[in-house]
């Protein structure tokens, strides 16, 4: 019997993202697109609630993507409201995403998460998974300073260009 160590452990774990980087960027093609789901673990959260910018930034956000991926080739289709009104994240919706998904005939899920762990921190995620197996594709996560639409720009951009899309360089 082999036991594996901290080190090991933490290896595989470093390793986990380059390896679903190996495989190379999903082609173009039909896509379920779930939007970005927002979470807010800040203290102004807690005591304001919900602001009115933060919401139009979401949608500004979610423009900004599917342009995007349209520009990349894919044909990107929204979920029936009734299909995802159960589902709380759809990034972690235990497969339900791909289920709908297929369902769709489509060949991509993909969805985003913003997490606002304060005004002037935020974590960006995005994720392509396959529709027909759920097994992700790529997936990706940025921290960004600053609760702007230029840095929600900036941050997509650069996840979208140095993760998801990220091709192997050549030397």
């Amino acid at each position: 019997m082999t036991r594996t160590g901290p080190i090991s452990t933490l290896l595989l774990a470093l390793l986990a993202p380059a390896t679903a980087l190996a495989q190379g960027a999903p082609p173009p093609g039909t896509a379920t697109w779930f939007g970005i789901h927002y979470i807010d673990t800040s203290t102004e959260g807690a005591i304001n609630g919900i602001r009115a910018d933060e919401t139009d930034r979401i949608t500004m956000t979610e423009a900004y993507i599917a342009e995007d991926l349209a520009a990349r080739g894919f044909d990107l289709t929204a979920p029936p409201p009734e299909a995802v009104a159960a589902i709380l994240n759809p990034v972690h919706s235990n497969g339900a995403d791909a289920r709908i998904a297929r369902e769709m005939g489509t060949d991509y899920v993909i969805a985003g998460e913003v997490q606002k762990v304060s005004n002037l921190i935020q974590s960006v995620n995005l994720h392509i998974r396959d529709a027909e197996t759920g097994r992700t594709l790529r997936a990706g996560s940025v921290e960004i300073r600053g609760n702007t639409d230029d840095a929600f720009r900036r941050g997509y951009s650069y996840l979208l260009r140095n993760v998801i899309f990220r091709e192997e360089r050549k030397e």
